[in-house]
Formats: C-alpha cells, sequence, structure tokens
C-alpha cells in the first residue's frame, strides 16, 4: 500500500473576507493542501499559529490591530513550533523584502502572482528553502546577497579577530552554538562567549542580523 502524505496545515491571515475566500478556494483544490484556521489580524494569526501550530502561516502584510511585519517579529521571539511563514503583499521593496526575513518570513509573494506561483510558494517555504517573489532559493546567505548586495571588504571595520570570524562563518551557514563549537574543538561556553564579544564589536543583537552584516560587509567567505 502506498503512503499517505500529510496534507500541509495552512492558516491565512488577511483583514479582507473575500481575499479569504479566494485564497481558501484556490488553495484547497490543490491535493496535499488543508486551511486550518483563518485570521483578520495579525494578532489573530499569532493566536491561531501557536495553537494550531500549522506548517505554513500565509500572512498579509497590511491589517489592522496589528499588522504583518508586527506578527512576523512577535513570532519570532516566541518560542513555538518551527513555523514557516510566508509574507503576501501588494507591493514591496528589497528593504522591505530584506527586512520581513529578517524578522523571520520563509517567504515574500505579490498578490499579483498566478496562482500557481502562489502555491508552489506555499509547498517551497513548507519543505525549508525560500522564496522571494517569484523564485526558489535555497538557502538563507543567497537570499541575503540577493536582497542586501554582497559589499567588498574593507580591512577590519569592526577589530573581529580571526577566531571570531570563524564563529560568524558558522553563523553565516547557519550553525549553532554546539555544531560551531564542535567544528572549531572548543566548548559551548567559549562559542557562546565569542558571540557575545561580536555582537558587542557589531552592534547587532540577533543572529539574523550578524549574517546580514556579515554577508553585507563581505566579512567571511562562504
Amino acid at each position: 500500500m502506498a503512503e499517505i502524505t500529510p496534507s500541509l496545515r495552512i492558516v491565512l491571515a488577511d483583514d479582507h473576507a473575500l481575499m479569504r475566500e479566494g485564497l481558501r478556494r484556490l488553495l484547497e483544490v490543490n491535493d496535499g493542501m488543508e486551511i486550518v484556521g483563518e485570521a483578520v489580524n495579525g494578532a489573530e494569526a499569532i493566536s491561531l499559529a501557536q495553537r494550531l501550530k500549522p506548517d505554513v502561516l500565509v500572512l498579509d502584510v497590511s491589517m489592522p490591530r496589528m499588522t504583518g511585519l508586527e506578527a512576523l517579529r512577535a513570532l519570532n521571539n516566541s518560542n513555538g513550533h518551527a513555523l514557516r511563514t510566508l509574507l503576501l503583499t501588494a507591493s514591496i521593496d528589497r528593504p522591505g523584502m530584506l527586512t520581513a526575513v529578517q524578522l523571520g518570513a520563509r517567504g515574500v509573494v505579490l498578490k499579483s502572482v498566478a496562482s500557481q506561483v502562489l502555491v508552489e510558494a506555499i509547498r517551497t517555504v513548507a519543505r525549508g528553502d525560500y522564496w522571494l517573489d517569484r523564485e526558489r532559493i535555497s538557502n538563507f546567505p543567497d537570499v541575503i546577497r540577493r536582497l542586501g548586495g554582497s559589499g567588498t571588504a574593507s580591512g577590519n571595520p569592526f577589530g573581529l579577530t580571526e577566531r571570531q570570524r570563524e564563529i560568524i562563518r558558522g553563523v553565516v551557514e547557519g550553525l549553532n552554538n554546539r555544531e560551531i563549537a564542535t567544528r572549531l574543538g572548543i566548548s559551548q561556553h567559549t562559542a557562546k562567549h565569542h558571540l557575545t564579544q561580536i555582537f558587542n564589536k557589531t552592534g547587532v543583537s540577533t543572529r539574523v542580523e550578524l549574517a546580514m552584516l556579515a554577508t553585507h560587509h563581505a566579512l567571511v567567505d562562504v
């Protein structure tokens, strides 16, 4: 007997009822997609995401009470399950996309795209890849290069040591502290200490911001 693949569980968040209804009909005609909840604002989207634990949250940018970006920030700071969020918007520029990814979005799709593009974008982010407008991007460093550009190195503007650059390289590659420590043959405590010093020198406060900064200033070779 063939193994049955579980459906992707999706929550839709948009303040326009007609838009939600259209999205529901569009997605549910595709095999393997199930709409498990609908939200009318960012606050409700957060509540549904935490309660229903969907595979993908399709989140409109412009909503009352709490915008899509504000909801993204709140979800990224929570300790919930590994939710993949796809941002849906009428228009957005490259800095806006960069902000969305920084806040935790796995993808950004314009409302003007063809229906099958949205379907493919949802499937892509559900697999753990990224989606920007009309194309799949497989890893985080490539996303940052595409949106922020890769700057050229100009000496050592932050006064980083070689060991700190090795730590940053691990962060850019998506490694956690344990994996970085194993690679470098140091303790997790030492890796965490180096990361704290790096944050202090560069002025960033999250690993995502550090990866963006490192890519933009070409601090490491990946």
